[in-house]
């Protein structure tokens, strides 16, 4: 049998809470307001999967390794899905509007429509559209 898990939590440090958290307010997002605070905040990114932003020093209290420099190393690409091309293009617009950096051109593989932003801390974010029907045909 295969493992699957029930919920996920991705963990990030950012600079400033409040910031980020209007960052992604302003991309349309929802927040838990049972897991945030002056130090973390849960974005709700499906009924499954959260990031907890947290600032540097909480987030140092998970780990002994040293946070990388997000301005000069990646440390992930998280990629999240939306339901249409232009979907994809709103809610990158909404990034770069609201203080993001574009990651790199849109890109267009046919049934798959790829753009990406790096928010306000310069973590990487891809939102990418899968037209199924399509893939089917392929």
């Amino acid at each position: 049998m295969a493992f699957t898990i029930k919920n996920l939590f991705i963990n990030l440090f950012v600079k400033d809470v409040h910031k980020s958290t209007h960052f992604f307010k302003e991309l349309g997002f929802d927040f838990n307001p049972q897991f945030s605070d002056e130090t973390a905040s849960c974005i709700i990114m499906s009924d499954n999967i959260f990031a907890m932003i947290m600032n540097e020093e909480r987030f140092k209290g998970f780990t002994k390794k040293e946070i990388v420099d997000t301005t000069t190393s990646s440390e992930v690409i998280l990629c999240f899905s939306a339901e249409s091309r232009n979907q994809v293009d709103q809610i990158v617009n909404k990034a770069l509007l609201s203080g993001g950096k574009s990651l790199n051109e849109p890109q267009d593989h046919g049934a798959m429509y790829i753009w990406g932003f790096e928010d306000l801390d310069g973590h990487l974010w891809e939102v990418a559209y899968m037209d199924e029907n399509a893939m089917n045909q392929e």
